[in-house]
């Protein structure tokens, strides 16, 4: 077998009318990771649903149903390779799928494509800022700006360059370094600059899409740290058993390794020992960090474990909290957050409710310096270091040792109030 290529996680964020899912699937046909038959039935199939001109966009939800009957990795993957990489992209169809998708850590994304609606009356939308903010407190290390519906804009550059003013301001204030961020001008839907050098922006002399993926650069694998594996979802498949599916985050895995599944059912963890690994449909003996595996363990039942539970070596299990301190920020709540505030925290791929049992020091987010006034509130763009008490047993990990295991997001009511990390944690003692 060749050299394997360097892996990518990829996400594409937006607002929900850019053209996320047009372009990947643009991008997956042009590059040929898709073939003419199958688009032909996308396209019928679009048509029939009164939706001609979706086909493109259904290229994900058509992989959907190949996956389910495949069952292995979570819905929302699609194996991509280009000359250069192979990416897993992560299309982020809906606003809320892109929170559960890319804030749990179900997908932390390496890297990210924005797709921003160049038609004039679109531009940076609300959502747009939230997913620039996001992305930069999750640490998606590298952006690039896709302007999309450059046809709608009659594809011309003063259009371009005043989106991509538009993007820099709110990229600063989300913490990007603007002179870091790549832009580039496309129209995915008839196909201009996705795969190949564009024919109708003369002015533009940067790269296609393509182009700009390829030059990204390969995030380094944690691969020294202790194994941590968020599991996404139990499946019980005839013939095989039980199979967890989830990604690495941190350590490898091995077939043959003795593991731990923490806090499981009973919240005394779930000890195992692991029989074969799956990746895209293939056997594998071990899997590292990035990867979206399937997994068979000797001596677990489908009972036993959860979306949500994590899965380390037997000789260093995860850290289960009953209580954590934590580095917050306040982004979007109706009125003030004060002690006694439950809301629901999604870390890595676990949802729990988890209480604010004091507020130890408030910080001007932009300088971190403490602020001393009216300091039992906190309102929107303030941060603070605060306790934490999980409602039940939940796996976080100090951002000083395991920093992929210890960032959150915290939602009430449908949106994201604050986001944070992990800065300590009051073990719990497991029976």
């Amino acid at each position: 077998m060749a050299k394997t290529k360097e892996h990518i996680n990829l996400v594409f964020i937006g607002h929900v009318d850019h053209g996320k899912s047009t372009t990947v699937g643009r991008l997956l046909y042009d590059t040929g990771n898709i073939d003419e038959q199958e688009m032909r039935k996308l396209k019928e199939k679009a048509q029939q649903l009164g939706k001609a001109g979706f086909e493109f966009a259904f290229v994900m939800d058509n992989l959907k149903e190949e996956q389910e009957r495949g069952v292995t990795i979570d819905l929302s993957h699609k194996r991509f390779d280009s000359d250069k990489y192979y990416f897993t992209i992560i299309d982020a169809p809906g606003h809320k799928d892109f929170i559960k998708n890319m804030i749990t850590g179900a997908s932390q994304a390496d890297c990210a494509v924005l797709v921003v609606s160049g038609n004039p009356g679109d531009g940076v939308q609300a959502q747009t800022i939230e997913h620039l903010k996001l992305s930069k407190i999750f640490g998606v290390g590298q952006l690039v700006v896709a302007v999309n519906k450059m046809d709608m804009a009659k594809y011309e550059e003063a259009r371009f360059n005043q989106v991509v003013e538009e993007v820099k301001k709110h990229a600063t204030q989300a913490g990007w370094k603007a002179d870091k961020v790549r832009f580039i001008p496309i129209a995915s839907f008839p196909g201009e600059n996705i795969a190949k050098k564009t024919t109708n922006m003369s002015w533009w002399k940067g790269d296609c899409l393509l182009e700009a993926i390829n030059k990204f650069d390969v995030p380094a694998k944690p691969t020294n740290l202790p194994l941590r594996l968020p599991l996404q979802d139990v499946y019980n498949i005839t013939g095989i058993g039980v199979v967890p599916v989830g990604r690495v985050e941190t350590g490898i895995m091995k077939v043959g390794d003795k593991v731990m599944i923490v806090p499981g059912r009973e919240g005394k963890g779930v000890p195992g020992e692991v029989k074969t690994i799956e990746m895209h449909h293939e056997q594998v003996t071990q899997a590292e960090p990035g990867d979206n595996i399937g997994f068979n363990v000797r001596g677990i039942g489908k009972k036993d474990i959860a979306r949500g539970d994590v899965l380390g070596h037997a000789d260093h299990v995860p850290t289960v909290a009953s209580e954590f301190t934590a580095q917050i920020v306040i982004l979007n709540h109706p009125t003030v957050v004060t002690v006694g505030y439950t809301p629901v925290f999604h870390i890595h791929t676990a949802q729990v409710a988890c209480q604010l049992t004091k507020i130890i020091k408030k910080m001007n987010p932009a300088s971190g310096e403490e602020v001393t006034t009216d300091k039992e509130i906190l309102r929107n763009g303030d941060a603070a270091v605060v306790q934490l008490k999980p409602m039940q047993p939940i796996v976080i990990e100090k951002n000083s040792e395991i920093p992929q295991m210890s960032k959150f997001a915290v939602r009430d009511s449908g949106v994201t109030v604050a986001a944070g990390m992990c800065i300590d944690i009051v073990k719990k003692t497991l029976e």
